[in-house]
């Protein structure tokens, strides 16, 4: 265990302490977990995956629009509706369960 000088203060200090027991001043970040950082790579993974989802879809929904009869528009534009809806309510159920994990496993300072 090497001691090094606070930038602050000059007080000697532990090269592993993240913060100054003097000043408080923060000497070095804390890092994720293996755990951690996957949890957070699948709450961004999921998210741009989401993202794909719902243009992909609507775009999909939409192809030919303008050869369809009124009744098929309206039925397209109906089931284009729910469909959005559905995939928005996983998004946001997925966040919050993801968005948790990522939270309770966030790097915590000793």
């Amino acid at each position: 265990m090497a001691m090094i000088s606070c930038p602050e203060c000059q007080q000697s200090v532990s090269d592993s302490a993240f913060k100054c027991p003097k000043c408080g001043v923060q000497l070095r970040k804390p890092k994720r977990g293996f755990m951690g950082k996957l949890f957070k790579w699948g709450f961004i993974a999921f998210n741009i995956l989401m993202a794909i989802w719902i243009v992909g879809g609507t775009s999909a929904a939409t192809k030919g629009y303008d050869t369809m009869s009124s009744a098929e528009q309206a039925g397209t534009a109906i089931g284009a509706g729910i469909g959005v809806t559905l995939l928005l309510g996983l998004w946001v159920i997925g966040d919050i369960i993801l968005g948790l994990l990522v939270l309770f496993t966030r790097p915590k300072v000793a």
